[in-house]
C-alpha cells in the first residue's frame, strides 16, 4: 500500500489542535467538563483483560527511505517498516497523513489512532482530541488520523510499534489500556 498523498503538498493536510497551548491538567479538566472523559493519566501498564485482542507482528524493519518511495506494508494500518525521516506531530487530524511519516512516528513511541470519519461519534472525537492534546512529547505522543484505506476492518484502530488493536465501537478504557502498555516504548528511544 502506498500512502497516496503527495508529500510535497503539505498545504492540503489539516490538523486541529483544539485546545492550543493549554497545560495537560487544564486540558483534562476542560475535557471532563465538556463530557469528553479527560483523564489521560497512564498507569505503568495496560489492563491485560482490555488488551486481549491486541495483535502483535514481527518488525518489518526500521530503515529510513527517501520521501516519495513507495512502501508496501504487511499490516493495514502499518505497525513498522521502512519509513520517511519526518514525523507527524501529536494532534487530531481531519485529513490523512503521509504513511511513511506515521510509521516513523510509531518508531518514536507514539500511538497512532485511526478512525473512519463516517463512524466517528462526538464522544470518540472529543476523547481522541483530548488524548492528542495531552500526550505531545517527541517520544510518547498520541496522533489521531482518518483511516486512509478503502475498506477498513473496523471503525477505530489503535497502532503502536508492532502492535494493532481494532475496535468496533470506541472504548476510552481500551484506549487508556493500549496507551499505557505501548506509548513511549518505541524502538528508537524508549522513555517508559
Amino acid at each position: 500500500m502506498t500512502d497516496g498523498h503527495d508529500p510535497a503538498d503539505r498545504s492540503s493536510l489539516s490538523r486541529r489542535r483544539t485546545l492550543g497551548v493549554v497545560g495537560a491538567g487544564a486540558v483534562a479538566a476542560l475535557a471532563g467538563c465538556l463530557g469528553g472523559g479527560g483523564d489521560t493519566s497512564l498507569p505503568e501498564n495496560g489492563d491485560p483483560e482490555l488488551l486481549e485482542d491486541v495483535e502483535s507482528f514481527p518488525s518489518e524493519g526500521v530503515e529510513h527511505v527517501e520521501r516519495g518511495t513507495e512502501v508496501e506494508y504487511d499490516t493495514q494500518p502499518p505497525t513498522s517498516g521502512p519509513h520517511y525521516s519526518g514525523v507527524v506531530e501529536a494532534g487530531f487530524y481531519e485529513e490523512p497523513q503521509t504513511m511513511g511519516d506515521l510509521v516513523h512516528t510509531l518508531e518514536h513511541g507514539a500511538i497512532v489512532a485511526y478512525y473512519v470519519p463516517d463512524a466517528l461519534t462526538d464522544e470518540a472525537r472529543s476523547s481522541l482530541e483530548t488524548w492528542a492534546n495531552s500526550h505531545t512529547g517527541t517520544w510518547q505522543s498520541f496522533v489521531a488520523v482518518p483511516n486512509p484505506y478503502d475498506d477498513p476492518q473496523a471503525p477505530y484502530t489503535l497502532t503502536a510499534w508492532r502492535h494493532l488493536l481494532r475496535m468496533d465501537e470506541y472504548d476510552e478504557d481500551v484506549v487508556r489500556a493500549f496507551a499505557a502498555e505501548y506509548i513511549g516504548r518505541g524502538p528508537e528511544n524508549p522513555v517508559r
